[in-house]
């Protein structure tokens, strides 16, 4: 089973301004830099559950996603910042929040200058199906070019069932209608084939196993009522109902496909 390192942040270096959430650069004990993702700030532990388990569905296509760490927060931290909304935000983030290692020099992928094989752009059209990630538009790509390759960041979108969480079983085998938007639908012309091989790579065990990593410090929630073990179970519910219809969603990105053409 796969594991997630920690480390502790030592230096918080600088907001970045995008989203709810108020991402930031910081340096932890290994002296890597991290994007590091806080449970204080937008969407609490959901964007935090969304962005591990579907980066790590990512990794397990053999997808290029940074290394995600669970970035350790002590209670000292950030007192003496001077932004009184950063010092509130990482009062409320103490404890395990999560981190992207820093991929220092990439730069935004940008689909008119770069073309992408179709069998990966076909293989991330399926993951983002498959996880209902509704942020990978022309609008904000969430892909970064690093060393001449293609890198995804940032599923904290992903898996929107969470935030009403009623009716999470008919959503789970409804059609993913966002697809249509997805930046990289023109290029996905190979998705019967991609199916067979994600199918194959992301089964309901390599599921479980990625579920099973969501720490219980962010399953510790007001409401619903369920224990840790049940919310991850919903999770893996969820995601292996999705696996099973998976040829209707393959079927609702084509069909988006024709349309846009």
């Amino acid at each position: 089973m796969d594991t997630i390192r920690t480390v502790t942040v030592t230096r918080y270096m600088q907001p970045l301004r995008e989203g709810g959430s108020l991402p930031a650069l910081a340096e932890a004990d290994d002296d890597f830099k991290y994007v590091v993702k806080f449970k204080g700030g937008g969407h609490g532990v959901k964007t935090l559950i969304a962005e591990l388990i579907g980066g790590e569905i990512a990794r397990a296509l053999g997808l290029k996603v940074p290394e995600l760490v669970f970035a350790e927060l002590d209670e000292c931290f950030g007192r003496s910042e001077g932004d009184e909304e950063i010092q509130d935000l990482l009062k409320a983030s103490q404890g395990l929040n999560l981190g992207l290692h820093f991929l220092s020099g990439a730069f935004t992928y940008d689909p008119v200058v770069t073309k992408i094989d179709p069998l990966l752009a076909s293989k991330i059209v399926w993951l983002d199906s498959l996880i209902t990630n509704v942020d990978r538009s022309f609008r904000n790509t969430n892909m970064l070019i690093w060393h001449k390759e293609l890198w995804l960041i940032d599923h904290g979108s992903c898996l929107y069932f969470q935030y009403t969480w009623e009716g999470w079983e008919e959503k789970a085998t409804s059609p993913f209608l966002y697809i249509k938007d997805h930046v990289l639908l023109p290029q996905a012309t190979q998705m019967e084939e991609a199916d067979r091989i994600c199918r194959e790579l992301v089964t309901e065990n390599k599921i479980r196993e990625i579920v099973q990593l969501v720490p219980d410090e962010w399953l510790q929630w007001e409401l619903p009522d369920e224990t840790p073990e049940q919310l991850r179970t919903v999770y893996f519910t969820f995601l292996s109902n999705r696996l099973k219809y998976s040829n209707q969603f393959i079927q609702t990105a084509q069909d988006a496909a024709e349309i846009s053409i």
